[in-house]
């Protein structure tokens, strides 16, 4: 019998995959990029069960006042910044999109959960026709009740209503909707001249752009440029309509239980809020002690956490005199806030935010001493203790 022949891989050297993937699965070195295992990645949060730390989540954060970083707590990291740079990413084309509705302009700047609410209004911005120029990725809605069973369908994916407006602002800026999703599309230059513009840094390039879930570029800036672009929002923010329809359709943002949504809402139109993957959460603030515009930036090392990151996002906004409620609560642990998170002006008002409710229970801890309970187990007569006697 002939022994089969082995196909080589695809991936190996000489053949056409191996340009496509890495070389070595430790991974290279590129100048000029950190890797996750370069950075000091400091713990912001940390989930303890009765006072030993079972789980502690490691990130960075930023804080801008304008064009200054005036706190940095866990290294100045290089990121994609994701969905996060949504309310950038329309920029360039807020002139054009000026004639929507707010509802139209806020699903624009949202990662939706894929509601009802939000498919309607992402299909509003376009005409039947168009619909089949959509190029995100077939999806089922991000957050689903009960047992639905639904057919994947673009409208569902939580960027659908993001690639809907820069259809529509393409169009009416006579720009060829052909590749839209690709950096080489005429948009992208645009919306690289607005990141220049918000870092202040007229000769800026990202040293990475990569493909997002959605299909977009996206491009890599470091926590520190992050915050100082969330800073310029507020600075900026009667430029454009972008930070008012934020604030005008929160859950139309995220929806139902989404972090941003929930801290537009607390700051009742004193701040933005907008997630992005991995592990990120831009805040752009008005606040008294910051005149120029407050950005914050918080990066979670080992990727999207919503519950982590709401402990940390409740601790930096309370400690600006905004309340953001509890997360629903852990299941028998407790968080605790890390004081490096906040400058150190606000380490005594970090004190005061704590990361419980009243009827939060202690589910943590036995109701007895579990060292009276043992010994009474081991007693010679393990029924000394409960009055029967020797009878």
């Amino acid at each position: 019998m002939t022994a089969k022949k082995e196909q080589p891989s695809s991936v190996s050297s000489g053949r056409p995959g191996s340009a496509l993937f890495p070389s070595t699965p430790l991974g290279e070195r590129h100048e000029g990029i950190a890797t996750g295992r370069d950075v000091e990645w400091e713990p912001l949060v940390d989930f303890r069960r009765m006072d030993v730390s079972e789980n502690t989540i490691h990130g960075a954060i930023a804080w801008a006042h304008g064009n200054e970083i005036v706190h940095s707590f866990g290294g100045n990291v290089l990121v994609y910044g994701r969905s996060m740079m949504k309310p950038f990413m329309m920029k360039p084309f807020v002139e054009v999109l000026d004639d929507m509705d707010w509802s139209q302009k806020a699903i624009s700047c949202s990662s939706h959960n894929g509601d009802t609410e939000h498919v309607a209004t992402a299909q509003s911005l376009l005409s039947e026709s168009e619909w089949g120029l959509m190029q995100c990725p077939l999806d089922v809605p991000l957050i689903q009740f009960g047992r639905q069973v639904r057919r994947p369908r673009r409208w569902f994916h939580t960027c659908s209503g993001e690639h809907a407006a820069i259809l529509k602002g393409m169009r009416k800026m006579g720009i060829n909707r052909a590749g839209y999703t690709l950096p080489s599309s005429p948009w992208f230059p645009l919306y690289l001249d607005v990141l220049r513009d918000y870092m202040g840094k007229p000769d800026w390039e990202p040293l990475r752009v990569a493909k997002d879930g959605c299909g977009f570029p996206t491009v890599s800036n470091t926590v520190d440029e992050l915050a100082v672009m969330f800073a310029g929002l507020a600075n900026r923010k009667n430029d454009d309509w972008i930070w008012e329809a934020m604030n005008r359709g929160p859950d139309l943002v995220g929806g139902f239980n989404r972090l941003d949504s929930t801290c537009l809402k607390a700051g009742g139109g004193s701040l933005l809020a907008k997630e992005g993957a991995d592990g990120l959460l831009g805040l752009s603030v008005i606040h008294p002690d910051w005149p120029n515009g407050l950005g914050i930036v918080i990066k979670i090392a080992h990727g999207w956490n919503s519950q982590a990151t709401w402990y940390v996002a409740r601790a930096v906004l309370g400690v600006l005199g905004i309340t953001l409620r509890n997360p629903y609560p852990l299941h028998r642990q407790k968080a605790f806030i890390v004081p490096g998170i906040v400058p150190e002006m606000y380490r005594g008002a970090l004190e005061e935010v704590v990361t419980w409710d009243e009827w939060d229970p202690d589910r943590d801890r036995f109701t007895m001493d579990w060292k009276e309970y043992a010994s009474a187990m081991t007693r010679s007569d393990p029924f000394s203790n409960e009055g029967i006697g020797d009878s």
